[in-house]
């Protein structure tokens, strides 16, 4: 059997735990709002039409902060569409996933359903077909206390705290050639320029985000962030970072390591930004916010131009398996490991759209596969990601090369002492055998170990409306500390979670 030994020491640390790393997001996309957190009529539903069989769920996923409108779907929107009365309320195209839009459920909706959800909004701006006015005109409607005519159009809509809303996105995926209201990065970069000077001369305390590039594939990847950077870089807090994952033509090897594609890509804005930081000679540090990424079979979805007008489709409703869970444990992995410099991760979607909850209309909610590993490292990392840095064999894969078959963090609670650990065996041929030396942080013992096994038949498992709970992790015993080492056996093509605390 293949070892790797790793070393867990306090005084070897990444950076303290950003919570908002286990962010998600609604999209007015498919069905993630209508028939998934607004369905009013359901039996779950409140009296606002809120689904709370999806707001346990959400609330059980650890989710802390939601990103909200969009996505593509913001380069299109009218946000004062979405407010007011719902019986006067336009209904609209949207040119991004060729829907047809009630606006039934609009900001107000949103922000009574982040509060009794218990997350933090995350709000985008239209920059693809408006401006610095009219977010302007929405960052007076949303956080203004009252006393003008957006404010007081906001208290005549039946709200009358101002949100407060802290962190906006300026727009989304402005470099893509799909988005309504492309533009080329000298573009872009001057409009998010303005329209965040605009923003912080209303309050220079709100946190913003610059579009970066929409993958790291796209030809202008890099050059995107440096030219907009060279425009926003004193005026912005974080650059955001879109990546999602699937196997290429059936190659199950790199899709395991698909962590080594998402460490790279922050490895590269990270230096992309410090290098425009070195040139402006600023003692600012960007930040990250990698507010969407999963695992999405976008070889399944025929595009947009084959979509018909329709409200609320069935669309992009991928249906996960136990590797793909074991795929979204690794890149959640890869994020802890850049909490120096990651503030803001989403999971995209929350619900229906490539998302861990699904939902049917008039019916139930369930866990997908990709829930569990979410939900447990929401739960159990705490405190500070210490660097962990493993002695592990190596696997080929295609697509990246060597890559190590262990890819694992830990975190660490100095007010507790607990420990977390997270590991996946990328190899899915061969059990490995990994030695943890926790002599550095003595006393601790062992308080539960549970993995996600993706080898054999298991691989292809699933969970459904009638079998909602086929997968789920597995509790092991027998995992025991000893003389100050920890030794854990990883099956092929696994996620595991191992939790310490002080005896």
């Amino acid at each position: 059997m293949a070892t790797a030994r790793l070393t867990l020491d306090p005084g070897f640390r990444v950076g303290d735990l950003n919570r908002r790393l286990f962010g998600s997001f609604v999209e007015h996309m498919g069905r993630s709002v209508y028939t998934g957190i607004h369905e009013p009529g359901h039996p779950a539903a409140d009296a606002d039409g809120l689904r709370q069989d999806v707001m346990d769920l959400a609330r059980e996923l650890g989710v802390t902060l939601v990103r909200y409108p969009g996505g593509n779907f913001v380069s299109n929107y009218r946000w004062e569409d979405g407010v007011g009365p719902a019986a006067d309320r336009p209904i609209r195209l949207d040119y991004a996933w060729r829907s047809i839009e009630s606006n039934a459920f609009g900001l107000n909706e949103f922000m009574t359903w982040a509060g009794r959800t218990g997350v933090e909004p995350m709000m985008a701006v239209n920059l693809g077909t408006r401006g610095v006015a009219e977010a302007m005109d929405l960052l007076e409607y949303a956080n203004h206390p009252g006393g003008t005519a957006l404010s007081d159009l906001r208290r005549s809509h039946g709200v009358a705290e101002p949100h407060g809303i802290r962190l906006w996105c300026l727009g989304n995926e402005m470099d893509g050639p799909w988005q309504m209201g492309h533009k080329t990065a000298e573009e872009y970069g001057r409009l998010a320029a303005e329209t965040a000077r605009a923003m912080k001369r209303f309050d220079p305390t709100l946190q913003l985000v610059a579009c970066g590039s929409s993958n790291a594939y796209i030809d202008t990847f890099a050059s995107w962030e440096a030219t907009v950077l060279e425009h926003t870089y004193e005026h912005v807090d974080m650059v955001s970072l879109h990546a999602y994952y699937q196997p290429v033509d059936g190659d199950v090897d790199s899709f395991l390591a698909s962590g080594a594609e998402m460490d790279q890509m922050i490895g590269s804005v990270v230096a992309t930004a410090d290098h425009i930081g070195a040139k402006l000679r600023s003692k600012k540090k960007i930040k990250l916010s990698f507010d969407e990424w999963n695992v999405w079979y976008q070889s399944r979805f025929p595009g947009e131009s084959a979509l018909e007008w329709r409200t609320a489709p069935r669309l992009i409703e991928d249906v996960y398996d136990t590797v793909d869970a074991v795929v979204v444990g690794s890149l959640l992995i890869t994020l802890l490991r850049h909490a120096d410099r990651v503030d803001v991760a989403c999971q995209a979607q929350l619900a229906n759209i490539i998302a861990p909850i699904m939902t049917e209309p008039g019916g139930p909610a369930w866990r997908q596969t990709v829930f569990h590993p979410f939900a447990l490292t929401a739960r159990h990392a705490r405190g500070t990601v210490l660097r962990v840095e493993p002695r592990s064999p190596v696997i080929e894969t295609a697509r990246y090369g060597e890559v190590p078959a262990l890819w694992a963090t830990a975190t660490y609670d100095e007010e507790s002492g607990d420990v977390a650990v997270f590991a996946v065996n990328r190899d899915r041929t061969s059990p490995l055998t990994v030695t943890l030396d926790l002599r550095p942080l003595p006393g601790l013992r062992v308080a539960g170990h549970v993995v996600l096994d993706g080898s054999g038949a298991a691989a292809a498992a699933v969970n459904t409306r009638e079998e909602p709970d086929r997968v789920r992790p597995t509790a092991v015993d027998g995992t025991r500390t000893e003389d100050g080492r920890l030794t854990v056996e990883l099956p092929p093509a696994s996620w595991s979670m191992v939790r310490l605390v002080t005896a």
